[in-house]
């Protein structure tokens, strides 16, 4: 038992000497640290102490001198001592109106002439003059602190930054300085203004344009701006004397354009509140200098790299509002000008995004913007659009294009030169020259060699300094209406405004050669791998800015006033834009994967087609303009048919480029190509998709409706026969060949589109749209969605019926009123001329448009009950105005075409669909669709509908009764006469729309014996 407990004693021994030395070690550790807090309670308590002596003396200082009935002026070297205490224990919160206090005393003594008082006379004793120096940086920077806390609008805060701003303005520059006023003072000048530069370099690196930054965005950067005159004078006044110490280095323009001239709106703040401040940056040559800076890509990189986006649209803004104060100094730099605008305003396209995502917010000019937007910047961004606005303002645009301009007079003074100093033969006389007439021959010759002396002269190149300058600037609005968005109707009305631009422009693309230099334009892409170069940008500038103008442009002002082109001109248009599109294409100059990336494809080919379909509304052209000469159309439709894709794009995009039968041809492929998918070929006409159905005479539309309504669109697209009851009860004998359907089929439309049903309305030239009370039918839209089927199967199955739809409807029909350029005020011609008249005659008045009391609204006679009917919410209480008198026109407009009767629209169109594939329709246009419904109105051919009859029973072509027919229809019946045979032989009035060949079934004679007779 002793020996076992032994070691345990041991132990415990150890183990207690081992917290005993533990507890001496942090015995000492709390001595130890006792000390450390009580020295640092010591000193915090000496430097309280210390602190609190400084003030007092500072509080004893000043309270002596502010209650001094005059106030006298402590000596400088006293109130040094003083600044010094105060400098040392200066507490941002606790001391700032003793801070206020010292500085109003220190700019008090600067009105001191005498070496004694005033504060800054103590940098002249050498002795103190470096304290002094560093006395005044702490001082001067203190300011800058304290202007990060202000509240511009807070009138106290106000009075602060004023008092501050003070301060820096006086202790930067030597002007105000009393003491140096004297003459014996003057040789110190030189070193004042050195100390004033080493200070303002001090407060610049610390950050005091940071801190001006900071106070701008605060008092402007809002709705309705807080900063008073005189601020934005001392903030103009610190930022430049940097600039002009410094002589304009790139480092302080850098701070200059990255901290004040961001500012939103900032020159246009300064013209309304401050206009000395504008005219002190023109007078340094702000705008310049910044164009130098920005001028080399590296630059301008690094300025937008360190702004956000939307603060380097900010800068953009004050550069052109900065520009347009003094345009004329402008012309010297303006491809400077051009450049870094352009480059600027490419940079805010890296955050502009095509659609709303989780990442994007949405910017007042930029659209969907891949950054957050403050709420100031946000209120201030109408004031940035205020400036950017002058950009393609009429001043701006004129400087920008004086090159154009300047080009064209030079071009118009060289045509003329020839023919007043054209040389004479040294051996014949003038006279002598004009009265011998020369023969044809030679007459052509002269004139084609003239010609080609002339267009060596006339014709510009593209690539050349004349057409550089243009492409820079039309590369500059082009670059603006690709990122401003939001802008981009502003920026397109501003070009084409008194027509400074359109049609110079247009004259400038005739300038660089034949056929309004298409040659010169397809060789350049030919040589590029760019698709917008500069020199491009001129075409796509003059498509953007025409399919704008011509757009808007009623009938009255394009086809009567002719402006800004004549007819002939816009003939020329076409034509040049016609083979640019087709040469584009065909030619291979674009990638066809990724046409719809291709501006100079996308521009060029609105344009052109907003022109067909103006001609095609109201022809100004000859019929055979539209079609490309160097298509051979065997072979078009043959690399059609392989599936090229140039072929394919053709057809997709202009159509129109071969001729309408081809076209035709082209959509019976498409059909009977279906038909041979589904099943429904002739071959099948006893297969199930065969339909039969009894109609009764007296009842076509119900009868028909009842069977064929419920009837899916395939069975529909297959054989219908049609077996038909008479009055009596008895059904019809007869041959029917499909002859019996197509008479039903025709009847059933006849009878449908009749105006007494109410389904359909005629216009005042006999044209039948939906009526808009065609609610009166039960189930009116079931009905107008079988007219549709009963219709797209007529169109199905090539049968031509005479139904007449206005050209509006047609539109409808086709899909066009669903494109961005479609104008309802173009349509509405077709269906009322008379209110198209009375809104055109209110669209061009030049009075007060208010004194014809109209509002947004328009009363209608419903069956005898005059309902209103409000074009925008409210309508009935918003009076038209002179402002808004185009809303109201363009509302009017569609209301009557698309308003009323959408629902009836929506379910014909569904219907006709339903059977027509709609891709098939985009090959026509609006009067071709209505020929491929109505056939052509051309008289009846007696030799085609000969050549392609068929024969039965003994008859044959030259057959003497067959004869006597054919000589009889010729010789004895009219043109209408002809109509009412084919009616009755065929069901159908018109032709074929590619002539008898294509009559299904074919027409035929038989020969049926009566007696001892044979009779047709």
């Amino acid at each position: 038992m002793f020996s076992q407990g032994k070691p345990s004693s041991k132990n415990q021994f150890l183990e207690q000497t081992k917290a005993a030395r533990e507890e001496r070690a942090l015995e000492r550790k709390r001595e130890k640290a006792a000390s450390v807090i009580q020295a640092h309670v010591r000193g915090f308590v000496a430097r309280q102490k210390l602190k609190n002596e400084l003030r007092k003396s500072f509080d004893a200082v000043f309270q002596k001198i502010e209650e001094d009935e005059q106030p006298q002026l402590v000596p400088a070297l006293e109130m040094n001592e003083v600044i010094q205490g105060f400098m040392f224990v200066l507490h941002q919160s606790d001391d700032k109106e003793r801070f206020e206090r010292l500085c109003r005393y220190i700019i008090t003594s600067m009105d001191s002439n005498s070496l004694k008082y005033c504060y800054v006379a103590i940098a002249l004793n050498k002795d103190y003059a470096v304290q002094w120096i560093q006395q005044l940086k702490k001082v001067l920077w203190q300011c800058c602190i304290f202007l990060n806390h202000l509240k511009p609008e807070v009138s106290r805060d106000t009075k602060s930054m004023m008092l501050y701003l003070h301060m820096l303005v006086t202790f930067t520059n030597t002007a105000t300085w009393k003491i140096l006023k004297e003459k014996s003072r003057e040789s110190l000048k030189p070193a004042m203004n050195q100390l004033c530069n080493n200070v303002m370099g001090h407060l610049v690196t610390k950050g005091m344009y940071a801190s001006l930054q900071k106070l701008l965005y605060k008092g402007l950067v809002r709705s309705k701006p807080t900063l008073k005159r005189a601020a934005l004078l001392a903030v103009c006044n610190l930022s430049l004397r940097t600039l002009t110490a410094y002589q304009f280095s790139n480092n302080y323009m850098n701070l200059f354009l990255l901290h004040i001239l961001s500012i939103p709106a900032f020159v246009y703040h300064l013209t309304n509140i401050s206009p000395e401040c504008v005219t002190f940056l023109m007078n340094h040559d702000i705008l310049k200098k910044s164009l130098q800076l920005l001028s080399t890509e590296q630059n301008t990189r690094v300025i937008f790299n360190a702004l956000e986006g939307s603060y380097a649209l900010c800068l953009l803004a004050n550069l052109i509002n900065l520009a347009n104060k003094d345009l004329e100094s402008l012309s010297p730099n303006i491809l400077d000008f051009v450049n870094v605008v352009t480059r600027l305003i490419e940079s805010c396209q890296k955050y502009v995004v095509n659609k709303q995502s989780n990442l994007t917010h949405w910017h007042p000019i930029l659209g969907w913007f891949a950054q957050t937007i403050d709420r100031g910047l946000h209120e201030s961004l109408v004031y940035v659009k205020i400036q950017l606005q002058l950009l393609w303002s009429g001043s701006f645009v004129k400087m920008l294009f004086a090159g154009l301009f300047e080009s064209l007079a030079a071009t118009r003074s060289v045509e003329a030169t020839p023919t007043t100093s054209q040389p004479s033969s040294p051996n014949r006389s003038t006279s002598t020259c004009s009265a011998t007439p020369c023969s044809g021959l030679l007459k052509k010759a002269f004139e084609r060699a003239s010609s080609g002396r002339s267009n060596s002269v006339k014709y510009k190149r593209l690539g050349s300094p004349e057409t550089t300058i243009v492409a820079m600037s039309c590369c500059l609005y082009e670059t603006a209406l690709a990122t401003l968005r939001q802008m981009r109707l502003d920026i397109l009305t501003g070009l084409c405004y008194q027509d400074i631009v359109l049609s110079n422009l247009w004259k400038f693309i005739c300038s660089l050669g034949p056929g309004g230099g298409l040659k010169s334009f397809l060789d350049h892409l030919a040589i590029t791998s760019k698709i917008c170069t500069p020199e491009l940008q001129i075409l796509i500038l003059f498509c953007d800015c025409a399919t704008h103008l011509i757009t808007i442009l009623d009938d009255m002002e394009m086809y009567d006033q002719q402006k800004p082109f004549k007819l002939e001109e816009l003939t020329a248009i076409s034509a040049f834009l016609n083979q640019l599109v087709f040469k584009l294409v065909w030619n291979n100059l674009i990638d066809l994967k990724t046409n719809n990336s291709n501006y100079l494809l996308n521009s060029a080919h609105t344009l052109l087609m907003l022109l067909y379909k103006r001609d095609c509304r109201r022809p100004y052209t000859s019929p055979d303009h539209w079609l490309i000469k160097d298509i051979r159309v065997s072979n078009f439709m043959s690399d059609l048919e392989k599936g090229k894709k140039a072929a394919q794009v053709l057809m997709q995009r202009v159509p129109h480029i071969i001729p309408h039968k081809e076209r035709v041809v082209l959509f019976r492929k498409n059909v009977a190509a279906e038909k041979n998918v589904l099943g429904l070929t002739e071959s099948a006409c006893a297969s199930p998709q065969s339909t039969l159905i009894t109609v009764h005479r007296s009842r076509i539309v119900e009868d028909g409706y009842q069977q064929l309504a419920i009837l899916p669109p395939a069975a529909l697209k297959g054989v219908i026969r049609v077996k038909f009851i008479n009055e009596q009860g008895l059904d019809e004998a007869g041959i029917d060949q499909d002859g019996v359907f197509k008479e039903f089929l025709e009847e059933t439309i006849k009878r449908v589109f009749n105006p007494s049903l109410n389904l359909f309305k005629v216009t005042s030239e006999q044209r039948l749209y939906p009526s808009p009370t065609s609610c009166i039918q039960e189930n009116h839209l079931s009905l107008f969605e079988f007219v549709g089927k009963m219709l797209g199967k007529a169109v199905y199955e090539g049968i031509v019926v005479d139904v007449p739809f206005s050209s509006f409807f047609l539109t409808q029909v086709l899909g066009h009123q669903h494109s961005a350029l479609y104008s309802s005020i173009d349509e509405l011609p077709s269906l009322d001329p008379d209110l198209y008249r009375s809104l055109t005659y209110i669209k061009h008045y030049d009075g007060n448009i208010q004194d014809l009391d109209l509002t947004f609204s328009v009363d209608e006679d419903c069956m005898g009950q005059l309902v209103t009917h409000e074009l925008i919410p409210g309508g009935k209480a918003v009076s038209v105005t002179n402002e808004n008198k185009i809303s109201y026109i363009h509302l009017m407009a569609h209301f009557r075409m698309h308003v009323q009767i959408h629902d009836q629209t929506a379910a014909f169109i569904r219907g006709f669909r339903s059977i027509v594939n709609p891709d098939w329709l985009t090959m026509f246009s609006t009067p071709e669709l209505q020929r491929l419904i109505s056939g052509d109105n051309s008289p009846v051919d007696l030799q085609d509908l000969r050549r392609h009859t068929k024969y039965f029973g003994g008859f044959h072509n030259n057959h003497r009764v067959i004869n006597w027919l054919w000589d009889i229809l010729e010789k004895d019946f009219s043109p209408e006469e002809h109509s009412l045979f084919l009616k009755f032989v065929t069901s159908c009035s018109k032709p074929p729309l590619l002539g008898f060949a294509h009559l299904e079934p074919p027409f035929s004679i038989r020969c049926v014996e009566v007696g001892d007779d044979q009779v047709c």
